[in-house]
């Protein structure tokens, strides 16, 4: 079984040929200018969620439940022990990096989760990677408004406490996401992000961003150290944590993530 901490970055699939996987790494060169490009890589109005939390029409039981949207690449729901449906709980959406799935997701952050009595869901991207890392907003989107959709019919969910989180490539999908759907997910949490795709803005909700100072994989002074900026610079309180590390989610890194949610 693997280890919860460190979460390494997933082997390159032997199916990604050489040419695909220096495309896949071409954003990793983007500069300041690359970055605030990237703010508009997206046609005005696509990445917009349609689901929105509201009266829980189903019961749902606390654990780990899997949807059965699709198989095998599905979404996982876990609900807190302490779920109480007339008490209604935060809940997160957890993104997983490149080639790697839900069970990634519920590695990083299920017992966060579950000690901070927050619900969350954990959805896998159609293909290698989350849709938007192409510049393309499309099944990936659809898969997880689905998914929304079918926890808020079962879930009593607290609409100011709707978190989106990410690792890697599902940091780089949570933030494009979290700023176009800043109406729906009250906080936005970051952990070694790439880059931002998308224009279009709803809301301006806070945003927590952590990267390792020796990350190989998505350098830092190449990502986070430009993209911090650029938000702050457009208005966005942001908290940054930079740790001594690769690319990975140490476990203070999400209980400071926790903690930062209050």
């Amino acid at each position: 079984p693997c280890s919860p901490f460190p979460v390494p970055w997933a082997p390159m699939p032997r199916d990604l040929s050489r040419r695909g996987f220096v495309g896949a790494l071409a954003p990793l060169t983007l500069t300041l200018a690359g970055i605030r490009k990237a703010f508009a890589g997206a046609k005005p109005g696509r990445g917009r969620l349609r689901a929105r939390p509201g009266r829980a029409t189903e019961a749902i039981v606390p654990g780990l439940s899997s949807l059965g949207f699709d198989s095998p690449r599905d979404a996982q729901l876990y609900v807190p022990t302490g779920y109480q449906a007339s008490r209604p709980a935060g809940m997160i959406l957890g993104l997983h990096g490149a080639s790697q799935n839900s069970q990634t997701t519920l590695r990083i952050l299920k017992d966060a989760a579950e000690a901070h009595d927050y619900v969350l869901l954990a959805p896998d991207s159609r293909g290698i990677t989350w849709d938007l890392m192409r510049g393309e907003f499309g099944a990936d989107e659809t898969f997880i408004d689905r998914a929304l959709t079918w926890t808020f019919a079962r879930c009593a969910i607290d609409p100011s406490r709707l978190v989106i989180a990410g690792f890697s490539d599902g940091a780089t999908a949570a933030l494009s996401l979290g700023l176009i759907n800043g109406d729906l997910f009250t906080r936005v949490i970051a952990f070694s992000p790439g880059f931002i795709v998308g224009e279009e803005r709803h809301g301006r909700p806070p945003i927590f961003i952590s990267h390792g100072t020796q990350d190989q994989i998505l350098p830092i002074d190449r990502t986070s150290r430009l993209i911090v900026p650029t938000l702050r610079g457009r208005g966005y309180a942001v908290e940054f944590r930079e740790f001594d590390g690769p690319h990975t989610v140490p476990p203070d890194i999400v209980e400071a993530a926790m903690s930062w949610l209050g």
